[in-house]
């Protein structure tokens, strides 16, 4: 969890009156990126984000996308990080409305990871 990370979560927030959040499981987080992820486990994860008070629910998701819970919760709003279309996003047909916020340059979690292992080289 980031910086950009918060700015889009104060953001989502601003935009309804409820945010949940659906989170990536750890075995979810390995299935799209690899073995050398999540960096910080679930349970941070959980643990730091509960302390937001702009986050409302936290959702743990098992599968690889966040298909099913939205499928469920039917969200008046969905907000992507990302370079999306909203046709690309994975559950947007069960939103009202769909917000992609574009990412911000040198904030992702891979570019991150490149830095620290840059530095310790």
């Amino acid at each position: 969890v980031h910086s950009a990370h918060m700015k889009l979560l104060k953001y989502a927030k601003s935009l309804g009156q409820v945010l949940v959040l659906g989170l990536n499981s750890d075995s979810s987080i390995k299935q799209l990126k690899g073995d050398s992820r999540p960096i910080n486990s679930e349970s941070e994860r959980i643990e730091f984000l509960s302390e937001l008070d702009w986050i409302d629910y936290i959702i743990v998701f098992h599968d690889t996308t966040p298909y099913n819970i939205l499928q469920e919760l039917r969200p008046e709003i969905l907000v992507k990080g990302g370079d999306y279309k909203p046709e690309e996003i994975a559950g947007a047909d069960f939103a009202k409305t769909v917000v992609i916020v574009p990412l911000l340059e040198g904030y992702s979690t891979t570019s991150i990871e490149e830095k620290i292992i840059a530095s310790s080289c």
